[in-house]
């Protein structure tokens, strides 16, 4: 179901009202790197309508949002020197279906808290990369994308 929220990050992101360092767009959906990214080159696909979760989305966004992603994907092991891309759909801190690629360069990049020992974890936030440091990231993928 699309609907229209007035308060949504990322339908601001895909309208244009905010500003992000895009690196692939088609009609129905834009891929940009994440500011706070996990590992060099991490970059999330929303839709641009809004759906509030993955299971919201009609098969067929879904299915371009993946062959997005693995087109991503290729880029980023070509660019990166990387055997395993993570993919994943995510929904935790904006309620607006999107999607995470990240080139994984330990196995614990992206993880579940059952593969952790500790009791008690601390988490500290991302530290945000600098806009010059986006800028090229954006251009080596999307440099990259067109020859995969």
């Amino acid at each position: 179901m699309r609907e229209k929220i007035s308060s949504c990050l990322f339908c601001d992101i895909a309208h244009s009202r905010v500003s992000c360092i895009p690196v692939f767009e088609s009609t129905e959906l834009i891929a940009f790197l994440d500011s706070s990214p996990i590992r060099r080159g991490h970059v999330q696909i929303i839709p641009r309508d809004h759906f509030n979760y993955f299971d919201d989305l009609p098969a067929d966004l879904a299915g371009e949002i993946v062959g997005t992603g693995q087109k991503i994907a290729r880029a980023q092991k070509k660019i990166y020197g990387v055997d395993r891309v993570a993919f994943l759909f995510s929904g935790g801190d904006v309620p607006h279906a999107h999607a995470h690629i990240v080139p994984m360069h330990d196995k614990t990049d992206i993880t579940s808290r059952l593969y952790i020992a500790q009791e008690v974890l601390t988490f500290r936030s991302m530290p945000d990369a600098s806009l010059e440091e986006l800028e090229a990231v954006a251009d080596e993928l999307r440099s990259a994308i067109k020859l995969v």
